[in-house]
């Protein structure tokens, strides 16, 4: 049944949508493929920071190649065209990498599903007819001003990998939400002692998982009493909140490195569970990473002591993956830390 609407509710619902429409004008091009390689090869084309790192796997690479080999439609690509004329990728960097790759014979094709015969083959291998259709194969790209705002181009990349199954929501968040707290965030990430005592995977490492941990922390640290279930909307909200807000970059810091040194000294094997650990649970970094932050917020003069706790069956129940989403578990796993820090 459709509810009417009271006029007052209607006018301020249509002047909400009116102020968030943005008239950009836009081109729509055409290019072929010896010329998208070219131009990326000039950085002509070039994927901005807040992208993600290649992670294709193989068989995802060739099966682009054989669509393109095939003449399939290829979806639009999105770019964003600087001052000095080159044009940011915003959505396509995945295709044109692939692109790079096997033009320039570093990508040898397998297990296509038509195309079977083109096992191990590369792109000089190929009829030198078919390297030339290859090159001249056109792929469209919707290129926006220069003219557009940040805020614009970023609500765009958002909005364009939301849902992509192959997008990870730390990944999102990066292009989406980039901003001085993010890049504190990265660079976070990026100090020495985290990285001995948070042992991250390659395949993990390359889709934002630092990145992630350490907005986890900061986020729990500060907000863990408020949060509910969903961390995605959780940190979004928090990384949006923070980038528009003027905050003490040195208090953040300091916060970060106390707790890394203290965990260094107290924690003989960091956030992993095991001396030789390959990855870092998330649910046991949250616990011993923001439970030793409140610990110290609380007692910044916080001695030394025996961690044995971390090998006892209460810090096991309290780290375990199940419902590990829920505001109650998260609250007691930081707790139990804490408590047990500042109890002794």
């Amino acid at each position: 049944m459709t509810t009417v609407r009271p006029a007052d509710e209607l006018t301020l619902v249509n002047d909400q949508i009116r102020a968030s429409q943005n008239s950009i004008a836009y081109d729509s091009k055409e290019y072929v493929v010896e010329v998208i390689v070219s131009r990326f090869e000039k950085k002509l084309f070039f994927i901005p920071d807040y992208q993600r790192a290649f992670v294709w796997q193989k068989n995802r690479k060739c099966k682009f190649i054989e669509s393109v080999l095939m003449g399939l439609p290829i979806p639009f690509m999105f770019g964003v065209q600087n001052e000095d004329g080159r044009i940011e990728i915003l959505d396509g960097a995945q295709r044109i990498q692939t692109l790079h790759e096997f033009v320039n014979n570093n990508l040898a094709l397998n297990d296509l599903e038509r195309l079977d015969l083109l096992d191990d083959y590369l792109f000089s291998e190929l009829p030198m007819a078919q390297q030339n259709k290859f090159l001249d194969r056109s792929m469209r790209m919707v290129v926006l001003p220069e003219t557009i705002n940040r805020q614009v181009k970023l609500d765009m990349f958002e909005r364009i990998n939301t849902g992509s199954e192959d997008l990870k929501k730390s990944e999102i968040r990066k292009g989406a939400y980039s901003g001085v707290f993010f890049d504190l965030v990265v660079e976070c990430a990026k100090k020495p002692l985290f990285i001995s005592l948070c042992p991250i995977s390659e395949a993990r490492a390359i889709r934002g998982e630092a990145e992630e941990l350490v907005l986890r922390f900061f986020a729990y640290s500060e907000k863990y009493s408020s949060f509910k279930h969903s961390v995605s909307g959780f940190l979004n909200d928090y990384l949006k909140e923070k980038n528009s807000i003027d905050f003490d970059k040195e208090l953040y810091m300091g916060q970060f490195v106390n707790t890394l040194e203290y965990v260094s000294r107290n924690f003989p094997m960091g956030f992993a569970k095991t001396v030789n650990a390959k990855s870092t649970p998330r649910v046991r970094f949250e616990s011993i990473a923001v439970g030793v932050n409140l610990a110290l917020l609380e007692n910044a003069d916080l001695q030394d002591q025996d961690t044995s706790f971390t090998e006892q069956a209460g810090f096991a129940a309290q780290t375990t993956t199940h419902a590990s989403n829920s505001g109650p578990r998260l609250k007691a796993r930081v707790e139990f830390v804490k408590n047990q820090l500042l109890e002794v």
